[in-house]
């Protein structure tokens, strides 16, 4: 189903707004909304207990996901804005992140971070389509394109009121837009939710399938015996248990130089592998985001092709193996298996183990792991006949899993892009939504979103 487009459209009085339709409104932000009204004074009570919110506690689609409770003493400085129900968040630090959120029945005492814009409606203007209006496409470019800085873009609050939005002069319009968005983006969430618990269900049927592969082997009627580790359990009878130490040698990843952003390090011709790298891996680290020039390689370490690497800080526990030769920082422990281990399989074993590193992370500004915990774990050495057969039934699983994946990843990607889309169309006056009667069903959503997608769009049916 596609929606009419208005009547009539004039000219915007600011020209970036470009045609809105007759009976609609373009204005600076700050005269249909205020900004940072509220903020804790230093003198609140030590003890006054917050439900706080950080920027990387919101997203466009999912809103706030994520509240810490803590009491104003032991609070970071930037736990300040205060919020009321109606007031829409948007991060004006990092804005490339798309931070933006509206503000729904929060607790009372629910505090922002100052890294927040917390805009708040004024008459002229309903809180659910202002909140739509923050969230469209049209606005968010207007934030990123009037923020400063390279690797920390922001903007000044002052500069952000300063950009226009366009809304309906009668405010029931308004409503009925937010009514509408309400409707559509609720059923376009509960599509992205099914699909999101079917990426779900697929993580927890890879690692059961490794974990059972690994550690049992492919025959099920092999004679097994306690091996007297937990994450072990019952292994066949003629598997060697080691610890991972006797399997493998273990290299730290070295990169001396500080401070570590020094760009007299980089651009060169060689790769350097950092967690971000692991962390959007699939089994192979295939590309990398930076490189080291001379100066940077004489002061760090590069690893063979074919090493496995693990993140034992930030992302604890992202593993992949990399298909060159290269660097990598001290946050990255890099694994070289013994003559009779299989590399592939050593990764399959670690795949399986990453609830047993876990175990022994430690925490100090953050959580790490420390290497020689990892090498007194006790790990599974099958016979090398064993192992390539464990491989080659893996990699197989493997493929099926991820094609599923990916099946699932791309329709999240096309519901969230419509999402987007279609918030952004009606909040600017592109289509006129003031005849559709409001609910209709989840199937209806599907068939109209399929109508403009190619036919052979992948695994979009409703399960």
């Amino acid at each position: 189903m596609s929606y009419p487009a208005y009547p009539d459209y004039a000219a915007a009085r600011w020209p970036e707004v470009g045609q809105i339709p007759t009976g609609w409104e373009a204005r600076r932000l700050k005269f249909a909304a205020t900004c940072n009204d509220e903020a804790l004074p230093e003198t609140t009570d030590p003890d006054f207990e917050m439900a706080y919110v950080d920027i990387s506690s919101v997203s466009l689609v999912n809103g706030i996901t994520n509240v810490e409770n803590q009491t104003f003493e032991k609070a970071p400085s930037r736990a300040r804005r205060m919020v009321r129900h109606g007031d829409t968040i948007i991060s004006t630090v990092r804005t490339y992140l798309k931070a933006i959120a509206p503000v729904e029945s929060p607790p009372e005492n629910m505090i922002v971070s100052t890294g927040f814009a917390v805009i708040r409606p004024l008459e002229v203007i309903d809180s659910g389509f202002l909140g739509y209006a923050l969230q469209s496409t049209a606005f968010i470019d207007a934030v990123v394109a009037h923020s400063t800085g390279v690797g920390y873009p922001a903007i000044n609050p002052t500069t952000l009121v300063g950009l226009p939005v366009s809304y309906p002069e009668d405010k029931k319009e308004q409503q009925h837009i937010a009514a509408f968005l309400d409707w559509k983006t609720g059923q376009i969430d509960a599509l992205i939710a099914k699909k999101q618990a079917l990426m779900d269900k697929l993580k927890e049927k890879r690692l059961a399938v490794i974990t059972q592969t690994v550690t049992k082997g492919l025959n099920p009627t092999a004679p097994l015996r306690d091996s007297g580790v937990t994450w072990l359990g019952l292994v066949p009878e003629q598997w060697e248990i080691k610890p991972v130490k006797f399997l493998t040698r273990i290299v730290r990843g070295q990169f001396s130089h500080r401070p570590r952003n020094d760009p007299a390090f980089y651009n060169g011709e060689y790769p350097f592998i950092q967690t971000g790298d692991i962390a959007r891996a699939g089994k192979y680290v295939t590309t990398y985001s930076q490189t080291l020039n001379e100066r940077g390689l004489s002061v760090s370490r590069q690893f063979p092709s074919g090493t496995l690497v693990m993140t034992i800080a930030a992302n604890i526990g992202d593993m992949a193996i990399i298909q060159f030769p290269a660097c990598f920082p001290d946050s990255i422990v890099g694994f070289i298996p013994e003559p009779d281990i299989d590399l592939n399989f050593l990764y399959y074993m670690f795949v399986a183990m990453k609830q047993r590193l876990m175990m022994t992370a430690v925490l100090n500004t953050q959580l790490n792991l420390n290497i020689d915990r990892i090498a007194s774990i006790e790990a599974i050495a099958p016979p090398a006949k064993e192992q390539k057969a464990i491989v080659e039934y893996l990699d197989k699983t493997e493929a099926r899993i991820q094609l599923l994946m990916a099946k699932a990843e791309s329709a999240i990607a096309h519901l969230t892009e419509y999402r987007t889309a279609l918030i952004t169309a009606a909040t600017t006056g592109q289509i006129d939504v003031r005849q559709v009667i409001i609910p209709a069903s989840t199937r209806q959503l599907l068939e109209e979103y399929l109508s403009v997608q190619r036919p052979d769009d992948m695994m979009m049916s409703l399960p």
